[in-house]
């Protein structure tokens, strides 16, 4: 599980843990969560398709709205959470377990927010 304060943030709200120098997992923040609402739909991206950093990599859809996710580092999508498809509302539960995808292979990592970074930056925004 995710630590809030050991994880990176993108100023688009999504979380980064590195699991290596080189694969990093990827979930949408509590903030981000809290924003949306109840999450009722899922699209995430295939297993070995490209990610480049800031690019559109799958989408969350709540009660609210429909939102785009991006990818904070270039890479391969190296593994999907399909148990986020059944159970989007996972994310809502419990953002920082519920992972939505792997990258494997990075070669680029986005500039990335430390929690009290990223806790400012929440801030500004409200």
């Amino acid at each position: 599980m995710a630590n809030p304060k050991e994880v990176k943030y993108t100023k688009s709200h999504e979380w980064v843990e590195f699991l290596s120098d080189t694969t990093v997992a990827v979930g949408l923040s509590d903030y981000a969560q809290t924003m949306l609402g109840d999450l009722v739909f899922i699209n995430l991206p295939s297993e070995g398709s490209g990610a480049e950093i800031g690019e559109v990599v799958c989408d969350v859809e709540s009660v609210k709205a429909v939102s785009d996710v991006y990818s904070p580092v270039t890479g391969t999508i190296g593994e999907v959470n399909e148990e986020l498809m059944d159970s989007p509302g996972k994310i809502n539960e419990a953002p920082f377990e519920a992972w939505l995808f792997k990258v494997e292979n990075v070669t680029e990592a986005k500039e990335l927010m430390n929690f009290e970074e990223y806790e400012a930056f929440c801030a500004e925004e409200e």
